[in-house]
């Protein structure tokens, strides 16, 4: 279970840039982000996108981490959704299917 996982907390400093700053200066911004290697853009003051300085190597493995990072999150938001309607926790299944296997062996 997820919950008994120690949560660890850093800030990254990242540049924040607006959609109009974006195409504005975009040579500007290539350098900045192959320097620091990471930048948000923003629409209406509101985070929309990140940007990431890869390599062709790094192309897939950075891929699959976001892939990863996505599904950790969804799975993380059914099971918050889950809870608010009331249906069972993974402490409740496990209990339910340990009384399962139990009644089986008896």
């Amino acid at each position: 279970m997820l919950t008994n996982v120690p949560t660890i907390v850093y800030t990254i400093v990242m540049d924040f840039l607006s959609v109009r700053e974006f195409r504005a200066s975009s040579g500007e911004i290539w350098r900045k982000l192959s320097r620091d290697g990471k930048m948000v853009i923003t629409n209406n003051g509101k985070p929309t996108a990140l940007l990431l300085d890869i390599s062709n190597e790094d192309l897939e493995e950075t891929l699959m981490t976001l892939r990863q990072v996505r599904a950790m999150r969804l799975l993380s938001q059914m099971r918050e959704y889950a809870g608010r309607r009331g249906f069972l926790s993974d402490e409740e299944i496990e209990t339910e299917i340990r009384a399962a296997r139990a009644a089986v062996q008896c």
